[in-house]
């Protein structure tokens, strides 16, 4: 069987999406190579926005499964599919349905907030969901002064500080990934790159993210490097970032926090898995139940309403 080249490669799945009507998203933590063949690039909100926009009927979603449940969730009419059907995430994984109804039963009258990285089966039972670039926001604009936030304790807590007059009940759970990055790794990199600013992912512990420039969404990260006056980064989220600023900002440097800093999840998905999709070979296809996409879109709208 003939090697195929990358760009080969990108060919032949722009050839098949275009035949298959497909709309191909790409989260930010995907490679630079499957960015190239992606119709919309972004955060995993944003992504389900553009899908639900996209004129074509078959979304492929490279991320992990939550995503591609949110996007069905926004897009119900639509066949979604996920290139890696093993993609998923840790964090959305640290909390179920079940215990989403227990932890509300146990605090009766708080407002149950989830940040966007949750199964599409515990958005049913909560009262609104948040990313990382709109949390600050949705919950100055709640009416409650206390409320329940799950799953990650890092960006409670950095919301909680950014909001001092409202009071949010953290549960133990995180990203995996950003919890990686240490205070001691940060003040290797700084004493490396003195020159250099620290862009930072709320995910981040608490020692880490209070040693940051700046602190924000993946998007809000890659905005502020992008331009910024500076000339030198140290990048502390997905490792896949350093890559996409590397082609995007090519005058810049740009350092990794930690090369401990890798989601094994996104990495699942490769260029072969999005072409064996787009040719309908392996991808999975998310199907939930109407009641299901019914409950958990009232939180997201909820989210809209409250942070636009």
């Amino acid at each position: 069987m003939k090697t195929m080249t990358t760009r080969e490669m990108q060919d032949l799945i722009i050839e098949e999406k275009k035949k298959r009507d497909i709309c191909i998203l790409a989260h930010a933590y995907q490679s630079h190579d499957i960015w190239e063949v992606a119709d919309y690039i972004g955060d995993s909100y944003g992504l389900s926005k553009e899908a639900a926009k996209a004129p074509q009927k078959t979304i492929l979603m490279c991320g992990v499964r939550f995503m591609a449940e949110t996007c069905k969730i926004l897009s119900p009419n639509k066949r979604v599919f996920l290139a890696n059907p093993m993609a998923g995430c840790p964090m959305a994984m640290q909390m179920n349905r079940e215990q989403a109804l227990h932890l509300k039963k146990e605090n009766p009258g708080l407002p149950l907030v989830a940040y966007i990285n949750t199964t599409a089966s515990l958005k049913t039972v909560c009262d609104v969901v948040v990313t990382s670039s709109s949390a600050v926001k949705i919950i100055q604009n709640m009416p409650e002064k206390e409320m329940l936030f799950v799953p990650d304790c890092n960006l409670g807590g950095w919301i909680n500080e950014q909001v001092p007059d409202k009071k949010l009940h953290l549960i133990q759970g995180g990203c995996p990934t950003h919890m990686r990055m240490s205070a001691n790794e940060v003040r290797i990199a700084k004493a490396q790159h003195p020159n250099a600013l620290l862009l930072v992912h709320p995910e981040c512990l608490k020692e880490v993210v209070d040693q940051a420039d700046y602190v924000g969404s993946t998007t809000g990260i890659m905005k502020y490097a992008e331009s910024s006056d500076a000339k030198e980064f140290i990048i502390g989220t997905e490792s896949s970032i350093v890559e996409h600023l590397q082609f995007s900002c090519p005058e810049k440097r740009f350092y990794l926090l930690s090369k401990q800093c890798v989601c094994h999840n996104m990495k699942m998905t490769t260029l072969p898995d999005v072409l064996r999709a787009v040719e309908g070979k392996s991808p999975e296809e998310i199907l939930l139940p109407d009641e299901t996409i019914r409950d958990a879109r009232k939180c997201i709208d909820r989210m809209i309403e409250l942070g636009g």
